[in-house]
């Protein structure tokens, strides 16, 4: 046939040289997508085991105390067990690919083309958790990657919307402007 290219094998990762026993997946514990998807991948089954930390917690900080920890807030970030890092859709696919049901799935997503769809889906997800984070504050829509924390000051109700009550300081010891 002309003008149609050979199909080629996939290229060999090495996989039997460098083998993956497990995976640490770094998530947004305030975050209620994100826990909603821990919680699925918790149910799934496993080929490689899945083990889950808050991301930016003192857990993580202590285990993985190379990584950039604020950045894991703002995104996905696997761990390997022999120190591989994953990061945005490469942290998704490797997640997928450590599930039974959704290996195959995983080396779908793992070629050029899939891996663009896993990075589109990754963006999805930021912009439809960037829009929770940010419902009813200024610049809503514009999340930069910063969620509000309990201790900001921030809290949100249902009936209320978002409301700010400042930090305490009982101690004296807070800087006043």
């Amino acid at each position: 046939m002309t003008g149609v290219a050979p199909a080629t094998a996939p290229r060999d990762r090495d996989a039997p040289r460098v083998p993956v026993r497990g995976l640490t997946v770094l998530y947004d514990a305030d975050c209620s997508l994100c826990a909603f998807l821990r919680d699925w991948l918790v149910r799934q089954s496993q080929l490689v085991p899945l083990e889950f930390v808050p991301a930016a917690s003192e857990d993580a900080r202590r285990r993985f105390p190379g990584l950039d920890h604020r950045a894991t807030l703002d995104e996905i970030t696997v761990v390997g067990d022999l120190g591989q890092v994953y990061l945005g859709a490469a942290a998704w696919i490797v997640t997928l690919w450590a599930l039974r049901e959704h290996r195959p799935l995983a080396h779908r997503l793992s070629t050029p083309a899939g891996a663009r769809l896993a990075r589109g889906a990754v963006l999805a997800a930021a912009k439809w958790r960037g829009a929770q984070w940010g419902a009813g504050r200024p610049n809503a829509g514009q999340w930069g990657g910063r969620a509000y924390r309990p201790g900001d000051g921030w809290a949100y109700d249902p009936r209320q919307g978002w409301t700010y009550t400042a930090p305490g300081c009982d101690s004296g010891a807070c800087a006043t402007r």
